[in-house]
Order: C-alpha cells, then sequence, then structure tokens
C-alpha cells in the first residue's frame, strides 16, 4: 500500500471503542503514519486539540460526551483553537442522509461508514492532501468550502444576471 504523506503534526483518532482506535491505528501504520495520538470521549479529544496541532481528526460519531457533530461545531466556532481548520474525517456505523447532512453542516471535511477498509481512509488522506479546500467563515457556516470541484465560469457569473429581491427582515 502507498503511503500518505501528510507531514507535522500528526492524527488525532477520537472514539469511544478502545479496539476501534486500535485498528484504525494499524491501518495509520499499515499507510505510513506513525503519529497519531488516542481520545476515547469528547472532554479528551477537545483537550487534545486545544492543546496540540493536528493534521487530520479521525471522529467517530457516537463519541462519548458530546457526539462527533457537535463537537466539530464547536471546533470550528473556536477562535482560539490551533485546529480550527483541521481536516475531520467522521465515521459511523449506521449514518442517514440526514445525519450526514448534519455532519457537512457542522464542517466535517469527509465521511466514512463502517467497517472501512484500510484503501478507504487512505483514499480520504490522499484527498484532504491532494485538494486542500478553502475555510468558510460565516454567520450559518463555518467550516471547509462544500465545493469539490472548480467550474470555469468565464468572464459572466450568471448570478449578476439574476434580479435582486428584497424581503423584509422579520421583527
Amino acid at each position: 500500500m502507498a503511503q500518505v504523506s501528510i507531514p507535522k503534526h500528526g492524527v488525532l483518532i477520537a472514539d469511544p471503542s478502545a479496539n476501534m482506535v486500535s485498528l484504525i491505528g494499524g491501518m495509520l501504520r499499515g499507510i505510513g503514519r506513525r503519529d497519531y495520538r488516542e481520545a476515547n470521549d469528547a472532554q479528551t479529544a477537545m483537550d487534545e486539540l486545544t492543546n496540540r496541532q493536528f493534521d487530520v481528526l479521525v471522529i467517530d460519531d457516537g463519541l462519548d460526551g458530546l457526539d462527533g457533530v457537535e463537537l466539530v461545531r464547536q471546533l470550528r466556532a473556536s477562535v482560539d483553537s490551533p485546529n480550527r481548520y483541521l481536516p475531520v474525517v467522521m465515521i459511523s456505523a449506521a449514518p442517514d442522509a440526514r445525519r450526514i447532512a448534519k455532519a457537512r453542516d457542522a464542517g466535517v471535511t469527509e465521511f466514512l461508514r463502517k467497517p472501512f477498509a484500510a484503501a478507504h481512509l487512505q483514499a480520504r488522506l490522499v484527498s484532504i492532501e491532494a485538494n486542500p479546500r478553502g475555510f468558510i467563515k460565516a454567520e450559518a457556516y463555518k467550516g471547509p468550502d462544500r465545493r469539490r470541484k472548480t467550474i470555469d465560469i468565464g468572464d459572466r457569473d450568471r448570478r449578476d444576471e439574476a434580479p435582486l429581491i428584497l424581503t423584509p427582515k422579520a421583527s
């Protein structure tokens, strides 16, 4: 298996199951990453994310304390965190479309459904490295740009041609 070369600061694996943490750690070692840390609950994960910079967070949706979506939402909103812009790979055993949308809206970068193979994790890490996405800071959303491809629109932006519709503010 080819190595993934995300350099620098390591990977944080946040999962309530020690067996799953060990399995993901083995997958990371298999693709050449030996620099990872573990967290089995939300508080430990937040402590790690506050005190040390990481390259990637691999987080289970069902983390103890805060669920994974809420932890990512807090991380993205934390202006003082050294990991605010950190790519996040969320894993889940039984996500439905609504839960995946919530994860995306919280600022999750990539998603993996359990069970998954090392090749699936490697593909997400390679995608993160090869296609870094800008970070959006808006009132309703803080996280990676959701657009995965750039489309050339030429000289004219069709939004400039749309009529301006003003709506009254709610009081």
